[in-house]
């Protein structure tokens, strides 16, 4: 066991609609451990796979608290999910309820809220003072941060990019609305994309492909890849030039399990969001960066939060 005081020692966790990601996590943002599962679709089996994953690692680990960064929407607490187009939690008393299955102080957070905590805390979004963060994974999610603060609108659900709707009556979306953007620029939307644009392009992917095999064939020269990727790539650009011009911010964090292939789309992302905001050409443009935490920076972020108690 290592001889750490337990208030240098947390948990975080990243709670995302495809896989449970538990590590505990330094003062540092450093990880010593983790472990991983597959999200249940059951929402008591959700709780005891996290009970699990937690009793597991603190036989070795002496940690002081826990979070939880969760894929769904908050109430202004933080204490209950009350919707996760993702995840089996409805209404639930999410915080509350771990808490007292563990006796530790639980933290619940966004994810995307977590995700750039941890950024701005270790990573790509040190020193910024208005900046956004676009996670970009199975689906969309956001944040906006100003100075040292997280906004989170009048009912903590805010800054929901990742559902405004961009084609009307376009592909059906978990939360329920058409169109929304997360259906075009995010991993779950790749698949879909090579579905349409497959009859104009020649292929080695299957019919029915994931979005990995998608980027994998992209960057193995696939032509079909090739173009999901550059639509990828046009739409996520029309979406961070909407954010560009309700938000001007001077920083724009490319995050999510989306961002490692962000060499492949990044450019022609930055160059739609120059076309498309108001004023192009005559403006300063928000600087476009990817995340240095990689797929770890829910979980770091919301660490740090849960260590400091708030």
């Amino acid at each position: 066991m290592l001889e750490n005081n337990s208030a240098d020692l947390t948990i975080g966790f990243d709670v995302g609609g495809t896989n449970v990601r538990g590590g505990v996590i330094t003062r540092d943002g450093e990880i010593l451990a983790s472990r991983t599962m597959p999200t249940s679709g059951d929402p008591r089996q959700l709780d005891d796979d996290l009970v699990a994953i937690v009793e597991e690692l603190r036989v070795d680990y002496p940690v002081g608290a826990v979070g939880l960064a969760v894929a769904g929407f908050l109430d202004p607490e933080c204490e209950t999910v009350r919707f996760a187009p993702h995840l089996p939690w409805r209404n639930a008393p999410v915080r509350r309820n771990l808490a007292e299955r563990l006796g530790l102080h639980v933290r619940l957070e966004h994810d995307a809220n977590s995700a750039a905590w941890g950024e701005w805390r270790f990573g790509a979004g040190r020193g910024a003072k208005d900046w956004v963060f676009f996670a970009v994974g199975t689906g969309i999610g956001a944040t906006l941060m100003t100075h040292d603060t997280i906004y989170r609108g009048a009912f903590g659900t805010a800054p929901e990019f990742g559902h405004i709707v961009v084609v009307p009556n376009g592909r059906q979306c978990s939360c329920g609305k058409r169109g929304c953007l997360e259906r075009y620029a995010s991993g779950t939307a790749l698949p879909d994309t090579a579905r349409e644009l497959r009859p104009d392009y020649e292929t080695t992917l299957p019919p029915y492909p994931t979005g990995e095999q998608v980027a994998r064939a992209a960057r193995g020269g696939d032509p079909l890849g090739i173009a999901v990727m550059e639509n990828f790539g046009q739409w996520l650009g029309q979406g961070l030039s909407i954010v560009a011009d309700v938000l001007d911010p001077e920083l724009i964090v490319i995050g999510g399990g989306v961002s490692q292939d962000a060499d492949m789309y990044l450019e022609e992302a930055t160059a739609a969001m120059g076309r498309d905001i108001v004023g192009a050409g005559h403006r300063p443009l928000a600087r476009v960066a990817t995340a240095e935490l990689g797929s770890a920076a829910g979980m770091i972020g919301v660490a740090d939060l849960a260590r400091r108690g708030h």
